[in-house]
């Protein structure tokens, strides 16, 4: 089946980022209304008044604001009566060591990754069930599968996180509510361009990073055809499983995966040098050029 997007309601967070903005550009051109939501209001206005068609929304909210988070719910439940997908996309990541980082950033960091989509999804259950097909798609990571060293409560949350959705499928397709995670890799995007310009999480950096409509196809095909999870890059889902089968390994695995990341990184470095997008600065720091 193809899944048709006409006249549906989907609301996507984080939806004024790389990812987030692929998403409702791709919705919106089959026909869907959007509600983007992103926490930087000014960003989430005007990725709504970029997309193709009309009713598209674009709403400034803290997700870690619970009381925030019904307010927007119910003037959504006001204008459109429903949410027809639900896209839980936000996320974040820090290059900050375990051993040196604030325990305030390790809590918001989780709060973000793993609580806020769960009291999202929750909290929308009425307007999912007023709708004749709820769908709800969450963007996980192969981070939720692999260990990340550099950047343990990222791992931490999309460990949970895929869990969490694992079991809240599970539990929701007998009440009429279809729940799936798509667990991407490395995506070009500003929080990844971030993470290499501060010497983040060389792991990633295996193969070169896909992009924002990679995660897109994937999406959709989960909406196309229902399941618990899909992978962007299958390849790379089936080497972090086979991986994770001795994890007593891992230490003598990582040191040949970190060297070629590290190589890896530096391709990317370079890659966003010549795309205006980042350069180099005193001491050999890097730092990102922002964008027009």
């Amino acid at each position: 089946m193809t899944y048709d997007f006409h006249d549906k309601v989907i609301l996507v967070t984080g939806g004024a980022g790389g990812i987030g903005s692929a998403l409702c550009h791709r919705f919106a051109a089959g026909g869907a209304r959007l509600v983007v939501v992103d926490i930087d209001e000014v960003r989430a206005k005007r990725t709504a008044a970029d997309l193709p068609g009309s009713g598209h929304a674009g709403l400034g909210c803290d997700l870690l604001d619970r009381l925030a988070v019904e307010q927007m719910l119910d003037g959504i439940a006001v204008t459109h009566g429903r949410i027809d997908v639900l896209v839980n996309n936000v996320g974040m990541t820090s290059a900050e060591r375990f051993d040196v980082r604030s325990v305030e950033s390790i809590e918001r960091e989780i709060d973000l990754n793993l609580v806020s989509p769960l009291v999202m999804t929750r909290v929308a259950i009425p307007l999912l069930r007023a709708s004749g097909d709820p769908r709800v798609v969450t963007t996980v990571s192969l981070g939720g599968i692999f260990p990340l060293g550099e950047t343990p409560i990222y791992t931490a949350s999309k460990f949970g996180l895929r869990g969490a959705m694992l079991a809240i499928g599970l539990d929701l397709r007998g009440k009429g509510i279809t729940a799936s995670s798509v667990l991407p890799s490395a995506t070009d995007t500003r929080m990844l361009r971030q993470e290499a310009v501060e010497g983040g999480n060389s792991l990633q950096f295996q193969d070169a990073p896909q992009q924002p409509s990679d995660v897109v196809r994937a999406v959709v095909s989960l909406l196309d055809k229902p399941r618990l999870e899909a992978y962007v890059r299958p390849g790379e889902s089936r080497l972090v499983r086979c991986a994770m089968l001795a994890p007593n390994l891992l230490p003598r695995i990582f040191p040949l995966f970190r060297r070629r990341g590290e190589r890896g990184m530096a391709r990317y470095l370079e890659d966003l040098r010549r795309r205006g997008l980042a350069r180099q600065v005193g001491g050999g720091r890097w730092e990102l050029v922002e964008e027009a």
